[in-house]
């Protein structure tokens, strides 16, 4: 059972700057870029509900392939023969076969493919053209079944098929009217709960039964937030992430039946709660997670208190994570990590209290060489005030550095406390980095998401430009030496920086960015479409808000551009369409500007491929060097 989600997320990446100074201290080892970026060689492992099998993703012809090993052994066989596209996610299905999403040439059109344990019988199990593949619920009960929503019938709309993962028989299970934008199941796989959207409003449809017809529960503007997470453990009632009637999203118990919210069970006073988890085996709740400066988890069992008292103090100084667990959950998969290492792989026995290493996620990166990401807050020139991470080079005096502008993408998400290899690269170059999470970042409450809405390119780029005045004010970044990179969202924030402040900035780099947007509204998923109004209100409408969104959108005042520009775009792109960047690039070479542009055929929103990867942050390089 999968709880309902209805975030739309346009991505986020991040710049690659390279550059020189003058050393303070011990100057900072010289890391090879590759090693920053570079596939691991094992990674993402999960168990097997039997706990005998461990599978992992690890790369094969230079694209990531599922392996399966014996718990205890470090000999692994690849299951999978990819060579097109990395894996994306996979899961066990039962003790003898796995699956797996992929898409094609990052198009996000995935496919469920499945394979036995031992690489007989892979196949694509869902073969449609232009068709998109979500799951519902893993059946993890039952033997061969899984439930998935596509739009096969409808490019717009999902409807739910059974899918019988051995044989390949598909059945419709639930049919979209044509306005359900999620489904949810309770604790035995059955249907229960729906979200429906006008555009604008979203409306909560629960059944007593999968022979009852839906009725609406709850009807919400979109401003608010109820989102059921899974059913209490006697399929009456639900546990669900909340902010009605309050500012930050808390996790409450709510009567689905008769639309009644029964209890809170945590709320933060400073981020919205992220979710909670639960054990299947023994029925009860196990933790609640949030982000502060940095992940946080709330427990609620003791079984469960005592697996991470273990393990952390096993691993101080680093995050542990408990990744996947076989059915009788008492053998685990779990990783670590902090800001300046991705960690390592481990199982861990309940009964014995052993760990046993499975990999290092990076083991070429030492991280002493790295730098730690600081927690930072600053006022904007309103009074908000916000929370970012600022990473400083090592061996340098923090004044007066060159310094890289990171605007995170989405907009509607946030930058979080874990390791970033693009950061740390660019620390290791001698660059200081900052990451902010402007008004609109999503964790922080409904006030402080809200106060985004129009603001593209207005409020939420005067965040982004007081985090530069205040780098300026504390004497971290030399004025002159500030370049602005970001992907997606943060990729129109480059534009728009350097458009509307070019005075700030000495180049850019825009990754996958919005240069347009009239023609980046038109160029939307077909899926994205009953959001469409929303976004019109969050934006802004193309009719009714023409003057507004002409003024924001950078295409059409690239004469105030007065700096250098790189462009990267993957061709196959469905959420930031390439035309965004094609029209960016023609407009400045109208006006005799040459402006380097990467482009990738095999790509979507966002270089996957390693290959590609390697070009990006070389052509990034080169680009910084010569023009700082």
């Amino acid at each position: 059972m999968r709880a309902i989600t209805n975030t739309l997320l346009i991505g986020s990446l991040i710049v690659i700057c390279a550059m020189t100074a003058t050393t303070f201290g011990q100057p900072a080892k010289l890391i090879p870029m590759r090693d920053f970026f570079k596939n691991p060689e094992k990674a993402y492992f999960q168990i097997s509900p039997d706990g005998n099998l461990i599978a992992s993703i690890q790369p094969y012809q230079g694209r990531m392939n599922i392996f399966v090993q014996t718990r205890g052994s470090d000999e692994a066989k690849r299951v999978t023969t990819v060579t097109d596209r990395d894996i994306s996610a996979y899961f066990w299905k039962g003790n003898d076969r796995l699956l797996y999403l992929k898409d094609f040439g990052g198009d996000e059109n995935f496919h469920l493919f499945a394979v036995d344990k031992d690489g007989a019988k892979e196949v694509d199990l869902t073969p449609f053209d232009s068709t998109k593949v979500m799951m519902v619920d893993d059946l993890k009960d039952h033997d061969t079944d899984v439930l998935v929503q596509m739009n096969r019938r409808n490019k717009q709309i999902f409807d739910v098929y059974r899918l019988n993962t051995v044989t390949g028989e598909l059945n419709m299970v639930a049919e979209n009217p044509g306005n359900i934008t999620g489904w949810m199941t309770d604790h035995d796989g059955n249907i229960r709960i729906a979200v429906s959207t006008d555009g604008v409003n979203s409306s909560t449809l629960y059944r007593a039964n999968q022979q009852d017809s839906f009725r609406v529960i709850l009807t919400t503007n979109f401003k608010e937030s109820f989102s059921p997470l899974f059913f209490t453990f006697d399929n009456k009632a639900v546990y669900a992430a909340s902010n009605l009637g309050r500012d930050k999203v808390a996790i409450v118990k709510y009567d689905i039946a008769n639309g009644q919210e029964l209890e809170k069970l945590y709320d933060n006073p400073e981020v919205d709660v992220d979710g909670m988890q639960y054990s299947r085996k023994r029925k009860v709740l196990t933790e609640i997670n949030y982000d502060t400066w940095k992940p946080q988890r709330k427990i609620l069992d003791k079984e469960t208190e005592a697996i991470y008292k273990a393990l952390e103090a096993k691993f101080p100084g680093y995050e542990v994570v408990l990744t996947s667990n076989n059915k009788n959950e008492d053998i685990f998969t779990f990783r670590t990590y902090n800001d300046r290492s991705l960690g390592s792989y481990y199982t861990y026995e309940i009964k014995t209290g052993k760990t046993a290493k499975l990999a290092d996620r990076n083991s070429w990166l030492n991280e002493n060489d790295l730098v730690e990401m600081k927690p930072i807050t600053y006022k904007t020139r309103d009074g908000l005030t916000i929370n970012g991470y600022l990473s400083l080079p090592k061996g340098k005096d923090p004044k007066n550095l060159p310094v890289v502008i990171n605007p995170h993408g989405g907009p509607w998400y946030r930058d979080t406390w874990t390791f970033n290899p693009e950061v740390q690269f660019l620390a290791n170059r001698g660059y200081a980095v900052l990451q902010m999470n402007f008004r609109g970042s999503t964790g922080y409450g409904k006030m402080f998401w809200e106060a985004s809405f129009k603001e593209w390119g207005k409020k939420m780029q005067d965040d982004i430009s007081d985090g530069v005045a205040w780098l300026i004010d504390q004497k971290i970044a030399d004025p002159k030496r500030i370049a602005i990179y970001g992907g997606s969202y943060g990729g129109y924030a480059t534009l728009a920086g350097l458009t509307f402040t070019p005075e700030l900035y000495c180049c850019g780099v825009d990754y996958v960015g919005v240069s347009n947007l009239f023609t980046f509204m038109k160029s939307i998923p077909p899926y994205w479409k009953p959001y469409l109004e929303m976004f019109y209100e969050m934006v802004g409408d193309p009719q009714k808000d023409s003057l507004l969104l002409e003024s924001t959108s950078p295409v059409f005042h690239v004469d105030q551009i007065k700096v250098p520009l790189l462009v990267a775009q993957g061709a196959k792109d469905p959420r930031v369409n390439i035309d965004e960047s094609n029209q960016i690039v023609e407009a400045l070479k109208k006006r005799g500007i040459d402006v380097p542009y990467l482009v990738k055929e095999n790509e979507g929103h966002g270089f996957a491929n390693e290959e590609n990867r390697f070009d990006f942050y070389q052509a990034m390089e080169d680009f910084l060097a010569k023009h700082l």
